[in-house]
């Protein structure tokens, strides 16, 4: 199967690195820099430094080129940020519609995991109104560390779309060696269960840099999926979604890994510094900073009250301390455990 991988960046890298030991992969990124080092020396040292990859991947900073190597009869999987998605897309679309019509698109896979900050959309919204709601679409999700895939080391995941093409595809271009491909028609689950697990991990870093003990922190993964399901019952995704890999499989890694980015934004908030300075060092994006705001207004707006997401956003908007927030949490009024609020 020939693969277009639209995204140097870590995520994008790693997984264009696993195809590429059965599939014939074309990596497209921004930086003809990244793409000719790929090309020469066999790595992509600004996303994902000290792996070797393997020898037939192959990179361009052409994205005309790109989807010429994917074609209709390919996977197309966008690596971009949610931030970068709908600029992405539009640009394909463009593309796609300049060669040869409508006809011409291949089944589209996105791997990002979040909210549009604008428009508080998921991914799959943010999709059909490039391509329109006929369009063969669909989303990777699942706890993954970029870095671990490279390495060859096992990891499941899950495709998520209403095109059972999409899901084909997916399975017979990643199923291979370490990796388990298992299928969902809950797009709706699965994307906000990734775009939330974002915002659970800042918290559960503000819990862990304020040393408050492994109890805390259970607790703060419970209650957060709690948090997760309340909203997807109101956005119409299913609770056993929640219970899969894209939802406490992904939160449970997020919340608990150190490869972390959305963690360590956490980690570092609750050792003092501004909220500026750690995003400027990351290096790469932490999805649950914007996210945690477009989330909670979503969660406002189908009344829905998520409190850990409400105490990360005062956090991150320095309308409190964390200590502060994790005051105003414990001081909460005690309810059933399975409640709606």
């Amino acid at each position: 199967m020939r693969i277009a991988v639209l995204g140097a960046g870590a995520w994008g890298t790693a997984l264009a690195h696993h195809a590429a030991a059965r599939h014939d992969v074309l990596l497209w990124g921004r930086d003809p820099a990244v793409a000719q080092a790929i090309q020469q020396r066999r790595e992509n040292a600004k996303g994902l430094p000290g792996h070797v990859l393997a020898p037939g991947l192959a990179a361009t900073a052409s994205l005309d080129r790109a989807l010429a190597h994917c074609g209709a009869d390919g996977l197309l999987v966008l690596a971009t940020s949610v931030a970068g998605l709908r600029p992405v897309l539009t640009q394909v679309r463009h593309l796609l519609d300049e060669r040869s019509g409508a006809g011409a698109v291949p089944p589209v896979l996105w791997l990002c995991k979040g909210i549009e900050r604008d428009t508080e959309s998921l991914p799959h919204r943010v999709f059909r109104d490039a391509f329109g709601a006929d369009a063969a679409g669909g989303v990777l999700s699942g706890p993954s560390f970029a870095q671990e895939v490279a390495q060859g080391l096992p990891v499941a995941l899950t495709v998520a779309s209403t095109d059972a093409t999409v899901c084909e595809r997916t399975v017979a271009g990643l199923h291979h060696g370490p990796a388990r491909i298992y299928r969902s028609d809950d797009l709706v689950g699965v994307e906000l269960a990734g775009a939330l697990k974002n915002v659970m991990a800042i918290a559960a870093g503000i819990s862990d840099g304020m040393h408050l003990g492994h109890n805390a922190r259970a607790a703060l993964v419970a209650r957060g999926l709690a948090e997760i399901g309340r909203l997807g019952a109101a956005l119409g995704a299913r609770t056993e979604t929640f219970m899969g890999l894209s939802g406490v499989g992904d939160l449970v890694l997020t919340c608990t890994g150190d490869l972390s980015r959305n963690r360590q934004v956490g980690l570092r908030l609750a050792a003092g510094e501004s909220l500026d300075a750690i995003v400027a060092g990351l290096g790469h994006v932490a999805e649950g900073v914007a996210c945690a705001r477009a989330a909670l207004r979503l969660a406002q707006a189908h009344a829905v009250e998520m409190p850990i997401v409400s105490a990360v956003c005062d956090v991150l908007d320095s309308r409190c301390s964390p200590r502060e927030a994790l005051a105003a949490l414990v001081a909460r009024q005690p309810r059933h455990e399975t409640g709606t609020t």
